[in-house]
């Protein structure tokens, strides 16, 4: 018995009231559905299973339901809808194949004098706010500048940019004239940057001079003019003035100034470039910790089609809500959040970190600008659990209608956490898909019940299967997370991709015509999904596959541990576990603690899921985005090397896991 299932409850957390779900987007949307087809939809499941058996239905409803702006182009709008990328050689499943539509256009659907925007940065040095119609005239600016650059449909503008209103302008500018958007975060060191936009070519560049974060400023400058240097289809850097820093550019004919850029011309009507729905809109990178990072190439519609669907249906995100998720443009979920604008939505932008100078800093926000979507990462629920925080006695939160979690599993007393200090009567729903789908495969929908420590279900349109080592699929039960069935925002090609080769690998070599994600997944009896951490970086002791996601949920609730990172090792012809921890200040590992971190996990979780060996570390690696690399700390303790450290926000934490004598 997996220790998850210990922890079935009668009682769910919440469960949303009659009148909130006859007031959802989704239920209008089922109710139609029910009127036009004669079909019963009593609930989300028998919804979920009408979107999967009718997908081409599903999608050309939905494209109705949201009053998508563009040409839907004449039925089939699914061919081949049962046959992924690369499979033998077939042509890959289309989604509306004739339609034409701009990105841009879409999310720019409103143009008054109510706020599109509001940005605030990490200590209130900088707050401001833009209206729908003022940002209509800046994305004219912007994108007309472009033009006279010479940027027309499909080349590449990448952004080295803070979450911030300057960002989404410049994003909406170059998608509306049919061309590629790329972003990273400014804190990627020179060689990250180069080992992600050189791939692309790309031939403007956005970038901030300097930021703030954790009460420092950092200046970005020179780090731009290596970049400049460093990429020879660089025509142009837009430079923007942000967090002062003292540093000024050499004289060079690439850099310009943001405000000297968007004054060279007037507003006028946005001219919006109408491309295929499956041009490309978007680049992202992966994390690239075990080589250099694979360009994802989304298209238009797929992207635009989900991001409507989670906003609108399962987030019933609506006109004049106000939409927050802390994330760095180097991250999917910034991708993700910008797209609320298509639902009249204002978005709540912050750039710094989100426990400086304390745990209220957000909380701070969520109060001041009636937050109703409020978006985060497991870690930092965990991180502000830990500081002793209990927004629920200091805040108001009224506003909040949704928090949702992303970026790791969110552990069952993590959802008690929610519920009891921080706001007892907010849907929780924790997320996850990734930069893969530039989407979520599993989330929250407003017509269901949220169990403790349970995804509430698999997005509309996808069929998410979990496969035992047989390749069966369980109705409950642990193994590899699937889908079944092609989606549209599936990545439409890796770049420089020859025959789809890098593409196929990523996806279809585990299952014939299936995607299997590469994440180790548990379906439980009410349907929903727990995510017990990346396959690969499942742990197999004497066979056993266990997730670390199950090891990190009895360690971290113990009060002398901050966070900690178990991995293989391969020792005597078997696996044994090995688990690094950090601990608060002042605490050394000792003896006594060895044995009640043990004894936790074994009583928590399983006999199998005891580390071997528990080990001290001040640092652990972790991505850009946050998460930490278990395949990085693999690969060190095992004496192979990390290939690319720029991937990591803290590569020097590597060198505590070299050589140590606890793994000899």
């Amino acid at each position: 018995m997996h220790a998850n299932a210990l922890d079935e409850s009668k009682t769910p957390l919440w469960t949303p009231s009659d009148d909130a779900v006859k007031a959802s987007h989704m239920f209008a949307f089922k109710t139609k559905i029910e009127k036009d087809t004669g079909v019963s939809l009593p609930n989300y499941k028998s919804l979920h299973q009408w979107s999967i058996d009718n997908v081409e239905g599903f999608w050309s409803r939905f494209w109705d339901d949201a009053g998508v702006i563009g040409e839907k182009g004449q039925a089939p709008y699914v061919t081949n809808a049962d046959v992924f990328p690369c499979q033998d050689g077939r042509e890959r499943a289309r989604f509306f194949p004739e339609a034409k539509l701009n990105f841009a256009q879409n999310l720019l659907r409103k143009n008054d004098d109510t706020p599109a925007m509001i940005f605030r940065s990490e200590g209130g040095f900088v707050k401001s706010q833009i209206t729908w119609a003022h940002l209509n005239r800046a994305v004219s600016q912007f994108a007309q500048g472009l033009k006279s650059m010479g940027v027309k449909k499909g080349d590449r503008v990448c952004a080295l940019m803070p979450n911030m209103i300057e960002t989404i302008i410049a994003m909406l500018g170059v998608t509306s004239l049919g061309a590629v958007w790329a972003s990273a975060s400014p804190d990627f060191g020179t060689q990250g940057v180069l080992d992600r936009f050189g791939q692309i070519e790309p031939s403007v560049m956005i970038a901030v001079k300097g930021y703030y974060y954790n009460g420092r400023i950092f200046d970005c400058v020179s780090k731009i003019e290596e970049i400049a240097a460093a990429i020879p289809s660089l025509q142009k850097i837009i430079a923007v003035d942000y967090a002062p820093v003292e540093s000024a550019f050499k004289e060079n004919s690439k850099i310009i100034s943001y405000a000297q850029f968007m004054a060279a011309h007037e507003p006028k009507e946005i001219d919006f470039e109408p491309v295929a729905f499956d041009h490309p809109l978007y680049i992202m990178f992966s994390s690239g910790t075990t080589g250099i990072p694979k360009c994802i190439v989304h298209g238009t519609g797929g992207t635009l089609l989900q991001h409507l669907k989670e906003h609108r249906l399962q987030c019933n995100v609506s006109e004049g809500d106000r939409v927050f998720y802390f994330t760095t443009c180097g991250w999917m979920m910034w991708n993700w959040l910008v797209s609320a604008l298509g639902c009249g939505a204002t978005l709540v932008l912050f750039d710094g970190a989100p426990t400086y100078p304390d745990a209220n800093v957000l909380w701070d926000y969520a109060d001041d600008e009636k937050i109703t979507l409020f978006g985060t990462s497991a870690k930092y629920i965990d991180a502000i659990k830990k500081m002793g925080a209990k927004p629920r006695e200091t805040h108001d939160l009224s506003s909040v209608k949704m928090i949702t979690s992303t970026g790791s599993p969110l552990v069952p007393e993590s959802f008690d956490y929610v519920y009891q200090d921080i706001k007892s009567d907010v849907q929780l729903a924790s997320i996850s898909g990734g930069t893969d789908i530039v989407s979520c495969f599993v989330i929250g929908n407003p017509l269901s019940p949220v169990w403790r420590g349970e995804i509430q279900g698999a997005g509309l349109a996808y069929d998410m299967n979990v496969l035992d080592e047989n390749g069966k699929n369980l109705e409950v039960g642990q193994g590899e997370f699937v889908c079944s069935t092609p989606f549209p925002s599936m990545p439409i090609y890796f770049w420089n991709d020859k025959d789809n080769a890098r593409y196929k690998s990523a996806y279809f070599d585990e299952y014939p015509n299936i995607w299997c994600h590469g994440d180790w997944v548990e379906k439980t009896s009410h349907g929903g999904f727990i995510i017990h951490g990346r396959s690969d970086a499942t742990l197999n002791p004497g066979g056993v596959r266990i997730g670390t996601a199950e090891i990190y949920r009895q360690v971290e609730q113990l009060p002398e541990v901050l966070e900690s990172i178990a991995v293989g090792q391969d020792y005597e012809g078997d696996v044994r576990v090995v688990l690094f921890v950090r601990l608060k200040e002042g605490v050394t590992l000792d003896e006594n603690l060895i044995k009640t971190i043990k004894t936790a996990i074994r009583t928590g979780a399983t006999p199998r899921h005891v580390p071997a060996v528990v080990a001290q570390v001040t640092d652990i690696p972790r991505t850009k985005s946050g998460k930490i690399t278990e395949l990085a700390v693999k690969h060190i303790i095992h004496g192979k090397a990390v290939k690319n450290k720029e991937a990591l926000a803290n590569p020097e934490a590597l060198e505590q896991y070299k050589n140590r004598s606890e793994l000899a």
